[in-house]
């Protein structure tokens, strides 16, 4: 996993943020989704570099890469 991408359970219940701050890979991910640029992120969240936004597009191939089954539960 990526240093710029932790997880810890006292950090927004859980999820992966980019480290030192409390924004989720997840809020980058829905930005970068929605169309907005690289730049738009950079520009909503002064905090962030352009290898945090870098880091959290990682942490999703990564995670993505993983097999996934669906069950159904009774």
């Amino acid at each position: 996993m990526s240093e710029r991408i932790v997880i810890n359970p006292e950090i927004c219940n859980g999820r992966p943020v980019v480290r030192g701050t409390r924004i989720t890979a997840q809020t980058v991910l829905e930005f970068l989704a929605a169309g907005d640029s690289v730049e738009d992120v950079l520009e909503e969240y002064p905090t962030l570099k352009r290898a945090d936004v870098q880091a959290c597009l990682d942490y999703a191939a990564r995670v993505m890469g993983n097999h996934f089954s669906v069950v159904q539960a009774a």
